[in-house]
């Protein structure tokens, strides 16, 4: 029974120690405390930073928007008749919020058939590829947050058609989106 016990005490905390953190960090307002408390999210937008010329403080911004850095987030369910679950409303998950089709063509274009949105590497990564793709699609900037998130939001297409005009609350959110990144720039510059 010791032996037994021993086993599956040792077993449940390397589980531990191998896990990931997919909680949100505890302070999501002070980019440097954000960043001190999971130094590796620095490291990964670093990365995206020098191969995708995408600033970091625009990249914490549109994944705090997206996910509030919570790497295993997933949209709602949908209910019939309020009790019977029809399936989640979009096939977005991880830090990116990337849908199914578009990190399937990141995957192909890229060739990392391995790459996980649940992964900051690989969600840093692939926001780099569809900003840089914004850029040449759209003519959208690196560092206009604010035009580089409506994008995000409704694809280069839909984008493209400015869908989001008829969306005031998405107009709203790509503002707060704005002034977060540049209150993340300031406090950066502290760091």
């Amino acid at each position: 029974m010791y032996r037994r016990s021993f086993s599956l005490g040792l077993v449940a905390s390397l589980a531990a120690c191998g896990s990931r953190e997919f909680d949100s960090p505890r302070n999501l307002d002070d980019a440097c405390a954000l960043l001190r408390e999971r130094p590796h999210y620095g490291r990964a937008m670093r990365r995206t930073e020098r191969r995708w010329n995408i600033p970091v403080h625009v990249q914490m911004a549109i994944i705090h928007q997206e996910s509030r850095f919570d790497g295993d987030i997933r949209p709602p369910f949908r209910y019939a008749l309020g009790v019977i679950p029809m399936g989640r409303q979009s096939s977005a998950i991880g830090y990116s919020q990337a849908l199914d089709g578009t990190w399937e063509e990141y995957q192909d274009a890229e060739g990392r058939p391995r790459a996980r949105r649940t992964d900051i590497d690989d969600a840093t990564d692939f926001m780099g590829w569809y900003m840089n793709l914004t850029l040449e699609r759209n003519g959208v900037a690196l560092d206009d947050t604010r035009r580089q998130y409506l994008a995000y939001h409704e694809g280069h297409t839909g984008y493209a058609r400015g869908s989001y005009n008829s969306k005031p609350w998405l107009l709203d959110v790509a503002t707060r989106v704005e002034q977060r990144a540049e209150r993340y720039r300031m406090q950066l510059t502290s760091c």
